[in-house]
């Protein structure tokens, strides 16, 4: 199976209700699809979306990095060199995580496909069925509690509460959802880089002191200022977990030896893909450092790739949030894994088991 061509498509899909976080406000996803064609006629399927803020991907970078360093490298090798394809991927520019991520995500796609067996199973096994949060954008009180109550109400037991607009707001958001929820669901805090060290540091000692009990707080402080998150761990209870502090396995176990925070957020989209998100999860197995597997605002194509690491890395990715398709209002992907709100279940189809993507725009 040899890989002969790399094409694109956009995806648009509108979300339920807009996705507001510290950094942007987003009311659909708006995908790069990306298929890589082979000459035995199988398909490999991989997806990136545009977050300028975070991994510096626009969608015409993705495209251009895929089509004019990446694509090259990748025509006629044998998909069985998975070693030898991922670090042609890798190697072929610097940066570009989102457009890496895509393709590699096809290329074990088409990995799968080749020996006949979902992806996860390639991956080490593991138990097919994993639970997600779901998120509650950042807005007014009363619309975050009822959006709290109605997640709860549809099965959701872990909630990421976005914060990271206003200090003394944010503690108050979160005091109303945990007096309405408490009992019936775990909160995670999500700050997106929006606070201070000191400001974290006195949000969450005032939120643990009021009996408000968090299961973890991601990403309080700038992404760079790993002497602030390593502040904020040493001085409250609540976990603290590192997002886009931690892009690949140099940085995590940077972080570790810092510790500067107690869990790691893996992102396909920050790693580039599968080869480095693997390497991540060993890593921090290796020093007893709890995972998350996330995602961006992505559609079913790359939170399935998600979801099969998940399975397979159970043992170190203890906690899920990829909620993407849950927000969206419908799943354009025929195909990959089940999605129930909370509960996510992998079948046995090869690969990613995607079989086709309904309303897919050819990209030129």
């Amino acid at each position: 199976m040899k890989i002969t061509d790399i094409q694109f498509g956009m995806l648009r899909v509108p979300l339920k209700t807009p996705f507001k976080t510290a950094l942007r406000t987003v009311d659909r996803v708006e995908d790069i699809v990306v298929m890589v064609h082979t000459d035995t006629g199988h398909v490999g399927y991989g997806e990136a979306p545009a977050t300028a803020v975070i991994t510096g991907d626009t969608h015409g970078s993705i495209i251009d990095a895929i089509r004019q360093y990446i694509a090259p490298r990748l025509i006629g090798q044998d998909v069985a060199n998975l070693n030898r394809i991922t670090q042609s991927i890798q190697g072929a520019m610097e940066k570009n995580s989102s457009a890496k991520a895509a393709v590699e995500i096809a290329v074990y796609d088409l990995w799968g496909q080749l020996y006949g067996a979902p992806l996860y199973k390639l991956l080490g096994g593991g138990d097919p069925v994993i639970t997600t949060d779901i998120t509650i954008s950042v807005d007014y009180i009363d619309k975050m509690v009822a959006d709290s109550l109605a997640a709860v109400e549809r099965g959701f037991e872990s909630l990421k509460i976005k914060v990271g607009k206003d200090i003394g707001v944010d503690i108050e958001r979160v005091k109303a959802i945990h007096a309405a929820v408490e009992g019936r669901a775990l909160l995670r805090l999500d700050a997106n880089q929006g606070w201070t060290a000191k400001q974290a540091v006195y949000a969450l000692q005032t939120l643990e002191d009021a009996g408000v009990k968090l299961e973890l707080v991601e990403q309080p402080v700038k992404a760079r200022d790993l002497a602030g998150m390593r502040y904020v761990t040493e001085r409250v209870h609540t976990p603290v977990m590192a997002d886009e502090s931690v892009f690949g396995p140099q940085e995590v176990i940077d972080l570790i030896r810092m510790r500067a925070a107690d869990i790691i957020n893996i992102k396909l989209m920050k790693t580039g893909g599968l080869s480095n998100a693997i390497r991540i999860a060993d890593i921090a197995s290796l020093y007893g450092v709890e995972c998350m597997i996330g995602c961006m605002l992505e559609a079913a194509i790359s939170v399935t790739a998600a979801v099969h690491l998940a399975v397979a890395k159970a043992d170190a990715i203890t906690k899920v949030d990829l909620d993407g398709p849950s927000l969206a209002q419908f799943n354009p992907v025929d195909g990959g894994v089940i999605f129930d709100e909370s509960e996510i279940s992998v079948t046995d189809a090869p690969g990613l088991g995607i079989r086709e993507i309904r309303g897919l725009e050819p990209v030129a």
